[in-house]
C-alpha cells in the first residue's frame, strides 16, 4: 500500500520505519522540505522517498498527519478530500498543556478542517519508543501491544486495522470518531496505556457495562 506521512518526527519517523519494514511503499514530508529527509529516507532504503507536504498527501492511498496539532489549519485539505486520513495528533499546546476542547475532541477538529476526507483516530496513543519496540507480527493478536483506533468510516476504519496488523499490533476499535476519541485522546483513560489487545478490549468491555449500570463518571476522561 502507498502511505503518504506529513510529519517525520517521532510519530512519523517510526511509522514509516515500520510500514516499510510490513513492505509497504512510503513517501515521507516535512516542512523543511524532502532535503531536509535525505538522510532519514536513505535509512529506510528504497520503499521510501522524501517529497513535499502536498505531494505526499497526494502519493497516499492512506495518510498518515504526525504534526503538531496546532498546525492542523496547514494541512491540504483538498487533497486529502476523499482519501483514508490517519490523525496520530495531540491537541498539546508549545509547552504540553493540553488545549480546552470543551465538549469536542481533538479528532472531531481535525475533521472540521478535512472536510470530506474519512478520519481515523490511530497511531496517537503510545510513546514513539514503545510504537517502535513493541510491534510483533509473531504473537497472536489478543497477545500483542494494543494500538487504538477511532472513526465513523467502518470502511475506513477495517484498512486502518490491517496496516496495525501488518506492523504487529493489534488493532482495536473504540468506537465512534467522537465517543471512541474521547476515550484515546490525550488525557483520555486510555491513552499512553501499554496494553495487550485482550486487556485493551477487557478495559472497553468494562466501560460499557458502568455505562450501562449508570455508574457516575462512567467513561469520563482522566490521564492514566
Amino acid at each position: 500500500m502507498r502511505i503518504g506521512i506529513l510529519g517525520s518526527g517521532n510519530i512519523g519517523g517510526t511509522a514509516a520505519k515500520l510500514f516499510v519494514n510490513a513492505g509497504h511503499e512510503v513517501a515521507l514530508s516535512h516542512a523543511g522540505g524532502p532535503e531536509s529527509l535525505r538522510e532519514q529516507v536513505a535509512a529506510l532504503g528504497p520503499r521510501a522517498r522524501a517529497v513535499t507536504i502536498e505531494k505526499a498527501a497526494d502519493f497516499g492511498e492512506v495518510v498518515l498527519l504526525a504534526i503538531p496539532w496546532r498546525s492542523r489549519e496547514d494541512l491540504p485539505a483538498g487533497r486529502l478530500r476523499g482519501k483514508i486520513v490517519v490523525d496520530a495528533m495531540n491537541p498539546y499546546r508549545p509547552d504540553f498543556s493540553l488545549y480546552d476542547l470543551g465538549d469536542s475532541t481533538s479528532s472531531e477538529e481535525v475533521a472540521k478542517t478535512l472536510p470530506g476526507a474519512r478520519l481515523v483516530k490511530a497511531f496517537n496513543t503510545l510513546y514513539a519508543k514503545d510504537l517502535a519496540s513493541r510491534g510483533a507480527p509473531g504473537r497472536p493478536v489478543d497477545e500483542r501491544t494494543a494500538l487504538l483506533l477511532a472513526g465513523d468510516d467502518a470502511d475506513a476504519k477495517a484498512v486502518v486495522a490491517q496496516l496495525v496488523d501488518d506492523i504487529g499490533f493489534a488493532p482495536i476499535d473504540t468506537g465512534s470518531l467522537r465517543d471512541g476519541g474521547r476515550l484515546q485522546q490525550a488525557g483520555g483513560p486510555l491513552y499512553i496505556r501499554v496494553i495487550t489487545g485482550a486487556e485493551a478490549r477487557a478495559a472497553l468491555r468494562r466501560g460499557e457495562e458502568a455505562r450501562a449500570a449508570g455508574a457516575p463518571g462512567a467513561g469520563a476522561a482522566h490521564h492514566p
